[in-house]
């Protein structure tokens, strides 16, 4: 789940403008993995992206990495 976790916070700090602020914590339920994915107020819009496609596209990269490893990751956006 490291792996995974690091992934998300290089992927969410190239994006932002505050790349202090990100934070992701995470849990590992055997080959389910949830990552809960924190940023600053005003970096919300470039994480989610016009109609969610940045969001989407996070998630799929993710599930990729993910999929690697032989496990399933849900990748929650916390407003």
């Amino acid at each position: 789940m490291a792996e995974l976790k690091q992934t998300l916070i290089d992927i969410a700090k190239s994006i932002v403008d505050d790349p202090d602020s990100v934070v992701v914590a995470g849990s590992d339920e055997g080959k389910d993995v949830n990552l809960t994915l924190n940023v600053a107020p005003d970096d919300m819009g470039k994480v989610i992206g016009k109609h969610g496609k940045i969001a989407r596209a996070i998630r799929m990269v993710m599930k990729s990495a993910a999929n690697l490893d032989g496990k399933k990751v849900n990748v929650d956006i916390k407003d």
